[in-house]
């Protein structure tokens, strides 16, 4: 019986952990292998382009014999290398003899890879070198799932095998895959193998290369032209690890840069590694408000692309309605499947469920002229940033409260829109569930701010209605004042929302730190929120946690209700510092530093809200992930204003 429920299981649909997997990226290509280096099928593992996993096994036999990888390195965010030595070959000693090097290097739809074979021996080998690559043609949300569509989406393959390469045609796109030198080409099933029969000299090597180049007809977003604005940056800080954190999230950074075909000199960062890869409007929106110490470029570049899919008019399918700015970008519809089918959710190529994506634009937009950029850069922006204000005050208050809250129009979108949007996320303490629509409280901050800048931005560009906004946001500040805050036996607090009744909801959460900053808080509620973000309950000796320990609800492990995100963190101390409290914010950001060196400082979307030392990683995050990344040179930004 045991036997039989375990058999089961197997068929039960999970989503793939990443913790334990390596991945080297190049937007929009990914590489995905075990920790150990191999590349096997298993879960996440192959070769991606766009929302397509085009290749999902490679493998490499020597005289009929996998040879053993004994080292698996990651050198730069596109490329890794990797040594076998195949144990049947063997000389005089135990010693092993003969030795395969392997590159692996990703670009634009591109895998490349090269094998070094080295013969130690004081003889010639003969030997047969084969590379199997398992074709495949998955959309990524079935791998999300968990789901094994191969026997499906096998059916929409057509394979070609020739005298010298193999041609792959569905309605992903196109993907040939050649090699050389002299390489025989053989195809059966869904496998494509190439076999080289050669001799080495005694002590010495020679090179094989295989490349496989993807064209997809749908592509909706290219890599960024050219080098990234930070590429020669040399970022150094007193900390050792801070800097190790930095530099690695540079090199991730700029593997992560994008653009669209329409504006290919506007770069943004793609959210992340795998499920995310793509244009987000939050989180491309946050990465590059983080990167301003150090550059502008994808700021403005964020802005225009966002800009260029500015909501014109009203669409309950997507959420759009005027001026609105949107959520996600996606080559086709994406529909939930397999571990999250129950999630009904069924999401158009451009997507605008987002509550707070619009307001973050606008703040950015200011952030972006008060960097001291020319006006003539930013001066074809303006009447995107009035149309947004105007979405805030129009649009943004669904029911005329005088706050901004979210419910889904479409029937099938996200029921959380703001950067929490799992469907469990806004709870009760005791909890239980909230039900919309949800008003969130630093949704509340982020249209405060919006206006207050937007009226300074208006002034700056001789445009009229400065006053109005302005008049506009003190009255949101008073409402929110009154009716936001909440008490415990530890004191006073902002609640993470309103629910539909208008009634606070009473959880303790990470979102009262985006309030800090904003402007939006009054007397001595910054001293209220400092402390709660400090307290045990609320922060975990890695950084803050997105529930309270004592609430209902949490768990360490849960998305959205205990974990810890460094950007979420980053933003919390960001307020601090904006907020006078420099000590706190640097301890926090000791914490962040802390967390980044557990995972070999390439900081993962989210991890455990377990007390330090006890950090666990949350095992199907993402990584890189941009708005992690970018967390460092918010962590780099206080430091140095500290030391300054």
């Amino acid at each position: 019986m045991h036997k039989n429920a375990q058999h089961s299981a197997q068929h039960i649909p999970t989503q793939p952990w990443l913790h334990d997997r390596e991945v080297i990226v190049s937007a929009p290509a990914q590489l995905w292998s075990n920790g150990d280096g191999l590349i096997d099928g298993e879960g996440v593992s192959g070769f991606y382009v766009g929302d397509t996993r085009m290749i999902s096994a490679v493998s490499v036999v020597v005289n009929g014999v996998e040879p053993q990888m004994v080292r698996h390195s990651v050198q730069q965010s596109n490329s890794s290398s990797n040594v076998y030595l195949a144990r049947n070959i063997t000389g005089s000693t135990v010693d092993p003899m003969f030795r395969i090097d392997e590159c692996r290097e990703i670009g634009d739809g591109l895998l490349t890879l090269e094998y070094r074979l080295r013969n130690g021996l004081h003889r010639s080998t003969h030997l047969v070198f084969e590379l199997h690559i398992c074709i495949d043609n998955t959309d990524m949300q079935s791998i999300k799932g968990g789901v094994d569509r191969m026997s499906e989406t096998s059916q929409a393959l057509h394979i070609a095998v020739g005298d010298s390469a193999c041609d792959v045609n569905s309605d992903a796109g196109a993907l040939r895959i050649s090699a050389s030198p002299d390489a025989e080409v053989r195809g059966e099933g869904l496998e494509c193998s190439f076999i080289w029969d050669i001799d080495i000299p005694p002590s010495s090597q020679t090179t094989l290369q295989c490349s496989a180049h993807a064209r997809s007809p749908r592509r909706v977003v290219v890599p960024a032209r050219g080098k990234a604005s930070w590429h020669d940056a040399l970022i150094s800080t007193r900390d050792s690890r801070l800097d190790a954190w930095v530099s690695r999230s540079l090199q991730d950074l700029e593997a992560l840069r994008m653009s669209i075909p329409d504006l290919p000199d506007d770069e943004f960062l793609a959210a992340g590694a795998p499920w995310f890869f793509t244009l987000f409007g939050r989180d491309s929106l946050w990465a590059a408000r983080f990167m301003l110490p150090i550059t502008n470029i994808p700021a403005l570049g964020t802005l225009r692309t966002l800009a260029h899919f500015q909501a014109e008019a009203s669409d309950s399918s997507t959420n759009a309605e005027p001026g609105k700015i949107p959520h996600e970008l996606r080559a086709q519809a994406m529909e939930y499947a397999g571990a999250f089918a129950g999630h009904h959710l069924d999401l158009p190529p451009l997507y605008y469920g987002t509550v707070d994506a619009t307001a973050l634009w606008v703040i950015l937009f200011a952030e972006l002229v008060d960097s001291h950029i020319a006006k003539s850069e930013v001066e074809a922006l303006v009447p995107h940033m009035e149309r947004a204000l105007e979405w805030i005050r129009d649009f943004g208050d669904a029911d005329g409260d005088g706050f901004l809250e979210y419910v889904d129009t479409s029937g099938h979108g996200l029921a959380n829109q703001g950067w929490k949007d799992s469907g469990d996320s806004v709870r009760w303490r005791d909890g239980s569930i909230a039900k919309g629509p949800i008003a969130l409280c630093e949704v509340q901050g982020y249209a405060y701010q919006a206006a207050m800048d937007g009226a300074r931005m208006l002034d700056a560009f001789g445009r009229k209605g400065g006053d109005q906004w302005r008049s506009w946001a003190s009255k949101l500040k008073e409402r929110f004042n009154a009716q936001f805050w909440i008490s415990d036996e530890s004191g006073r607090y902002p609640a993470i929302a309103l629910d539909g009744d208008k009634r606070p909801v009473d959880s303790l959460t990470s979102n009262i730190g985006h309030l800090l900053g904003t402007g939006i808080i009054d007397g001595d509620g910054v001293d209220a929120i400092a402390s709660r973000l400090m307290s045990p309950e609320l922060n975990s000796g890695y950084g803050i946690r997105t529930l309270s320990s004592h609430s209902g609800g949490y768990w360490p492990l849960s998305y959205h209700c205990g974990s810890v995100w460094a950007h979420d963190t980053a933003i919390a101390m960001l307020g601090l510092y904006q907020e006078g409290r420099a000590k706190q914010a640097r301890i926090i950001g000791e914490e962040l530093i802390k967390a980044a060196e557990q995972f070999d400082y390439q900081m993962p979307e989210l991890y455990s809200g377990d007390a330090a030392p006890n950090l666990v990683p949350y095992p199907a995050a993402c990584h890189p992930q941009a708005w992690s990344a970018a967390s460092s040179i918010a962590v780099y930004k206080v430091f140095q204003d500290n030391q300054s």
